[in-house]
Protein backbone atom coordinates (compact mmCIF):
# COMPACT_ATOMS: atom_id res chain seq x y z
CA UNK A 1 0.00 0.00 0.00
CA UNK A 2 1.27 3.46 -0.90
CA UNK A 3 1.59 6.01 1.87
CA UNK A 4 -0.25 9.29 1.34
CA UNK A 5 2.58 11.84 1.73
CA UNK A 6 0.20 14.62 2.76
CA UNK A 7 -1.12 12.42 5.58
CA UNK A 8 2.42 11.46 6.56
CA UNK A 9 3.35 15.13 6.82
CA UNK A 10 0.16 15.89 8.77
CA UNK A 11 0.79 13.05 11.23
CA UNK A 12 4.41 14.11 11.71
CA UNK A 13 3.43 17.76 12.35
CA UNK A 14 0.62 16.73 14.68
CA UNK A 15 2.70 14.33 16.79
CA UNK A 16 6.34 15.33 16.36
CA UNK A 17 7.21 11.63 16.04
CA UNK A 18 9.83 10.48 13.52
CA UNK A 19 8.82 10.03 9.89
CA UNK A 20 9.73 6.34 10.06
CA UNK A 21 7.38 5.66 12.96
CA UNK A 22 4.63 7.82 11.41
CA UNK A 23 5.00 5.88 8.16
CA UNK A 24 4.75 2.57 10.02
CA UNK A 25 1.61 3.72 11.83
CA UNK A 26 -0.03 4.87 8.59
CA UNK A 27 0.84 1.58 6.88
CA UNK A 28 -0.79 -0.35 9.70
CA UNK A 29 -3.93 1.82 9.66
CA UNK A 30 -4.49 2.17 5.90
CA UNK A 31 -3.59 5.89 5.85
CA UNK A 32 -6.17 6.78 8.52
CA UNK A 33 -4.59 9.64 10.48
CA UNK A 34 -6.88 9.34 13.53
CA UNK A 35 -6.18 5.63 13.85
CA UNK A 36 -2.50 6.25 13.19
CA UNK A 37 -2.31 8.61 16.18
CA UNK A 38 -3.63 5.81 18.40
CA UNK A 39 -1.29 3.31 16.76
CA UNK A 40 1.64 5.64 17.42
CA UNK A 41 0.87 5.57 21.14
CA UNK A 42 1.07 1.79 21.03
CA UNK A 43 4.27 1.79 18.97
CA UNK A 44 5.71 4.54 21.14
CA UNK A 45 5.56 2.41 24.26
CA UNK A 46 7.68 -0.25 22.58
CA UNK A 47 10.22 2.29 21.29
CA UNK A 48 10.51 4.11 24.62
CA UNK A 49 11.05 0.86 26.50
CA UNK A 50 13.74 -0.16 24.01
CA UNK A 51 15.54 3.20 24.21
CA UNK A 52 15.32 3.49 28.02
CA UNK A 53 18.11 0.92 28.35
CA UNK A 54 20.61 3.05 26.43
CA UNK A 55 23.35 5.10 28.10
CA UNK A 56 22.89 8.86 28.33
CA UNK A 57 26.33 10.50 28.49
CA UNK A 58 25.50 13.85 26.85
CA UNK A 59 22.88 16.48 27.62
CA UNK A 60 22.67 19.89 29.20
CA UNK A 61 21.83 21.90 32.28
CA UNK A 62 18.84 24.22 31.99
CA UNK A 63 17.65 26.93 34.32
CA UNK A 64 14.67 29.12 35.02
CA UNK A 65 14.42 32.18 37.26
CA UNK A 66 10.92 33.38 38.09
CA UNK A 67 10.10 36.99 37.12
CA UNK A 68 9.98 38.04 40.78
CA UNK A 69 13.59 36.77 41.22
CA UNK A 70 12.57 34.77 44.30
CA UNK A 71 12.43 31.26 42.84
CA UNK A 72 14.96 29.52 40.61
CA UNK A 73 15.36 26.01 39.25
CA UNK A 74 18.00 24.00 37.42
CA UNK A 75 17.66 20.62 35.74
CA UNK A 76 20.19 18.23 34.25
CA UNK A 77 18.58 16.69 31.17
CA UNK A 78 20.59 13.83 29.66
CA UNK A 79 20.66 12.51 26.10
CA UNK A 80 22.72 9.93 24.26
CA UNK A 81 24.57 12.29 21.91
CA UNK A 82 25.79 15.87 21.61
CA UNK A 83 23.86 16.04 18.35
CA UNK A 84 20.56 15.86 20.24
CA UNK A 85 21.71 17.92 23.22
CA UNK A 86 22.61 20.76 20.83
CA UNK A 87 19.14 20.78 19.24
CA UNK A 88 16.95 23.82 19.91
CA UNK A 89 13.91 21.60 20.58
CA UNK A 90 15.91 19.67 23.21
CA UNK A 91 16.76 23.01 24.83
CA UNK A 92 13.07 23.91 24.84
CA UNK A 93 12.24 20.67 26.70
CA UNK A 94 14.96 21.46 29.25
CA UNK A 95 13.65 25.01 29.74
CA UNK A 96 10.07 23.77 30.15
CA UNK A 97 11.09 21.24 32.79
CA UNK A 98 13.11 23.89 34.66
CA UNK A 99 10.07 26.22 34.59
CA UNK A 100 7.90 23.39 35.91
CA UNK A 101 10.34 22.66 38.75
CA UNK A 102 10.22 26.32 39.81
CA UNK A 103 6.42 26.17 39.82
CA UNK A 104 5.90 22.76 41.42
CA UNK A 105 8.31 21.62 44.14
CA UNK A 106 9.35 17.96 44.11
CA UNK A 107 11.79 16.04 46.30
CA UNK A 108 12.91 13.30 43.89
CA UNK A 109 13.20 12.74 40.15
CA UNK A 110 10.55 10.02 40.41
CA UNK A 111 8.14 12.44 42.09
CA UNK A 112 8.90 15.11 39.47
CA UNK A 113 8.16 12.71 36.60
CA UNK A 114 4.73 11.89 38.04
CA UNK A 115 3.64 15.54 38.44
CA UNK A 116 1.10 17.08 36.08
CA UNK A 117 2.85 19.48 33.72
CA UNK A 118 1.98 23.07 34.75
CA UNK A 119 1.34 24.23 31.18
CA UNK A 120 -0.82 21.22 30.26
CA UNK A 121 -2.32 19.22 33.17
CA UNK A 122 -3.41 16.49 30.75
CA UNK A 123 0.28 15.49 30.57
CA UNK A 124 2.78 14.50 33.20
CA UNK A 125 6.46 15.43 33.09
CA UNK A 126 7.24 11.84 32.14
CA UNK A 127 5.01 12.35 29.07
CA UNK A 128 7.15 15.32 27.99
CA UNK A 129 10.20 13.08 28.27
CA UNK A 130 8.48 10.30 26.28
CA UNK A 131 7.57 12.77 23.54
CA UNK A 132 11.19 13.92 23.38
CA UNK A 133 12.42 10.32 23.18
CA UNK A 134 10.13 9.70 20.21
CA UNK A 135 11.03 12.97 18.53
CA UNK A 136 14.80 12.59 18.85
CA UNK A 137 15.07 8.79 18.72
CA UNK A 138 17.32 8.72 21.77
CA UNK A 139 17.00 7.94 25.45
CA UNK A 140 16.40 11.16 27.37
CA UNK A 141 16.11 11.44 31.12
CA UNK A 142 16.20 13.84 34.03
CA UNK A 143 19.33 13.03 36.03
CA UNK A 144 18.88 15.58 38.82
CA UNK A 145 17.42 18.95 39.62
CA UNK A 146 17.56 21.77 42.15
CA UNK A 147 15.02 24.35 43.26
CA UNK A 148 15.78 27.45 45.28
CA UNK A 149 13.37 29.78 46.98
CA UNK A 150 14.57 33.06 48.48
CA UNK A 151 14.99 32.82 52.24
CA UNK A 152 14.42 29.06 52.48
Amino acid sequence: MAIDMAKLKELRERTGVSFALCKKALEQTNNDVSSAVKKLQELAGEKIEEKSKRTTSAGGIFSYIHHNKKIAAMVELASETDFVSGNADFHKVGQEIALHIASMPAKTVEELLEQEYVRDPSKKIKDLIKEAVLKFGENIKVNRFLRWELGL
